[in-house]
């Protein structure tokens, strides 16, 4: 059972199923970063211009959720894929990463574009990206 602690709250995910316990921290997680970023990006520019309208806190709420839903449907996949790999193949290593982000990368290209050579450049970027972080965390 997936258990995060951010600034002295305890989130605790329990479905009852691994897979799905993990794909919902992921997606929580990175989500609530997701949309946090598209908050403070909003916030800046409604400080630059030195006015707030309704239009632009409706803006801002759009993109929020829309980032935040995107991005967390993104880590959400990529959790749970890793974890499956991890189940099916026995082991826990960089290949599975590897694999996951790649699939990742492919299938959130394939969802956002249609153009072939943009979804095996997005493949090749995610699975190379979750192998770097994998390769540091082991570092670390």
């Amino acid at each position: 059972m997936p258990r995060s602690s951010f600034a002295k709250v305890d989130v605790v995910i329990d479905t009852g199923n691994p897979l799905l316990d993990r794909t919902v921290d992921g997606f929580l997680k990175i989500g609530t970063v997701a949309a946090t970023r598209a908050v403070a990006e909003d916030a800046y520019h409604i400080a630059k211009k030195g006015s707030l309208s309704s239009k632009d806190l409706e803006h801002s709420l759009k993109k929020m959720c829309k980032e935040g839903a995107y991005w967390g449907t993104v880590a959400g996949v990529y959790t749970g894929v890793e974890y499956g790999l991890r189940r099916a193949r026995g082991t826990n290593d960089w290949k599975n990463a590897m694999l996951a982000g790649a699939l990742t990368g492919a299938l959130a290209s394939a969802v956002t574009n249609g153009n072939k050579d943009k979804i095996v450049t997005d493949a090749l970027t995610g699975g190379a990206v979750a192998t770097a972080a994998e390769f540091i965390n082991y570092l670390i």
